[in-house]
């Protein structure tokens, strides 16, 4: 049997090689959203699937991920060999939404397989009836770009010219897309090479035995956890919006149920699929719950499958939570999920106040700008998310100008914007007053403003203009999200979360996010 101090350094080394692959990804990478923003994960998977580790990257990216390594083990069942690579980006199939490319690599030790590789990057272009690929009005998943299903992009060693041509082909910036593709590439082949140096280094009977040991770790850490959480049901319900294309809230609901030593994420009562972007592949409900599931208990547990055994997640199908095909799903990844968060979290401050904060901004604030620049004369595309602000949490104010839950990016510097698109950032500053009142304040949402240098394209996929996010214990909501348009005449043109415009030479977007909901009473503040 294995030592533990050796499954230890076993287990710390799968962390870091994820990691390691992340450097790499963001190094390489060509666009501002992958290189500056860093939107993109990496995780390592042995020969079933299973996830060993993972790096502190994307949490809606990182849950879906064993889906699609379970899926391309099915697909190239007996048909894998050393030097392939498989790339998908199918919801349905283990993907999240279009725009993000996932490339897994199997892993051979003396021929036998014994581990993959894999990241998932979001790619600024991928197709589909506007720049970004980032459809507000989206009505089935063809409108939003290619579909990928799992296919060999690299076969033993070999690229297949044919299918990275096919998917350079259908994006507006294929030199961008190659380069980013070529980034996830190298990251692959960085962590195949790390896995392959801890198996020669401990041999692949004791790895076999501390990647068992190290699952089973983190079970029996996250089964004591629960053991200590107030057991019984608890069940709340929040609203999106709207769908993008009819204009009614779309309502999530959940039960939870805990019990001795697992829980059951129940979504029963969830709004059926709509006709517009906001529904979820249940890889991404999947995601929300497995976030959730470490944010209450204690996210010291290292992030693998063990982790998660404990919990069973029943979402009903043809719900927005586990939308069928051919649904259209570019913003159940990024809007969707928060909601999801949101109404995890609110059922679960019945039974633990003091772990979860009241609501945060509840959106990633997606925005796409797409066109021909004119120093170039060649199409251009730029995608950002916009963070906002963090609930109050007991003892602590909400934090300012953040991104919170499903996302975990960076800022794009305004001189990167300004240096590579024909955009510049007029404002960028927190919002005023926007944070919920409360014994601990809810966090600023931001306000940023761009200016078109020529004619673009731009598409929003927002949320929370309608429904704020909620105050706990007292606490008050915080401020709406708002989004405008200032012509160059002056006119002003309020706009739907969910929309794409037309924007001329000299006209104004201003995006103001939502501040953070406040928790416990303003009255005991002191």
């Amino acid at each position: 049997m294995v030592d533990l101090v050796t499954v230890e350094i076993i287990r710390n080394a799968l962390e870091y090689i994820s990691e390691e692959m992340g450097i790499i990804l963001r190094n390489a990478a060509y666009s501002a959203n992958i290189k500056e923003r860093m939107d993109h994960s990496c995780a390592i998977f042995d020969e079933q699937g299973r996830m060993l580790a993972q790096a502190e990257h994307i949490p809606v990216h990182l849950g879906a991920m064993p889906v699609a390594v379970k899926t391309a083990i099915k697909e190239f069942e007996g048909d894998l060999y050393e030097g392939d690579m498989i790339i998908l980006n199918d919801p349905y199939r283990g993907g999240t939404h279009l725009p993000d490319l996932t490339i897994i690599s199997p892993v051979f030790y003396k021929r036998r397989l014994v581990a993959f590789s894999a990241s998932r990057a979001h790619h600024s272009d991928i197709g589909g009836k506007v720049p970004g690929s980032m459809v507000g009005d989206a009505i089935e998943i063809f409108e939003e770009g290619l579909i990928i299903p799992p296919v060999k992009l690299f076969e033993k060693g070999r690229i297949r010219k044919d299918i990275l041509e096919m998917i350079l082909a259908n994006s507006r910036t294929p030199k961008m897309r190659m380069g980013d593709i070529y980034a996830q590439v190298a990251a692959s082949r960085v962590g195949e090479k790390r896995i392959l140096k801890l198996i020669e280094k401990y041999g692949e009977s004791v790895f076999r035995e501390a990647v068992d040991e190290i699952l089973n770790y983190s079970e029996r850490r996250m089964r004591s956890e629960i053991r200590k959480l107030p057991k019984g049901s608890y069940s709340a319900e929040d609203y999106m919006d709207d769908s993008g294309v009819e204009d009614k809230p779309v309502k999530i609901k959940v039960t939870i149920e805990i019990s001795e030593d697992k829980m059951k994420f129940d979504f029963s009562g969830t709004d059926k699929q709509v006709r517009g972007p906001v529904n979820c592949p249940f890889t991404v409900t999947l995601s929300c719950s497995y976030f959730v599931l470490r944010a209450i208990t204690d996210p010291t547990i290292p992030a693998n499958e063990g982790t998660y055994r404990p919990l069973k997640v029943f979402a009903p199908d043809g719900t927005i939570v586990n939308a069928k095909p051919p649904a259209a799903v570019s913003g159940g990844n990024v809007e969707t999920s928060q909601r999801i968060v949101d109404v995890l979290l609110k059922a679960l401050s019945e039974a633990i106040p003091d772990r979860v904060p009241a609501a945060c901004q509840g959106t990633m604030n997606n925005v796409c700008f797409g066109g021909i620049d004119p120093r170039t004369g060649k199409p251009f595309t730029f995608y950002e998310t916009i963070g906002g602000g963090f609930g109050g949490r007991k003892g602590l104010d909400g934090m300012d100008g953040v991104h919170s839950h499903m996302t975990n990016t960076m800022n794009t510097p305004i001189e990167e914007i300004e240096r590579r698109f024909p955009i510049m950032i007029v404002k960028y500053s927190l919002r005023e007053n926007s944070g919920g009142l409360g014994k601990w304040r809810g966090g600023l949402g931001i306000e940023r403003v761009y200016k078109a240098l020529c004619p673009v394209v731009v598409s929003l996929l927002g949320e929370r203009h309608k429904f704020p996010p909620w105050g706990l214990l007292g606490g008050k909501p915080g401020a709406k999200g708002e989004y405008l348009l200032q012509r160059k005449t002056g006119e002003v043109i309020k706009l739907k979360s969910k929309c794409t415009v037309h924007l001329e030479e000299g006209d104004l977007l201003i995006i103001k996010t939502p501040g953070g909901g406040g928790y416990g009473s303003p009255r005991e503040k002191g």
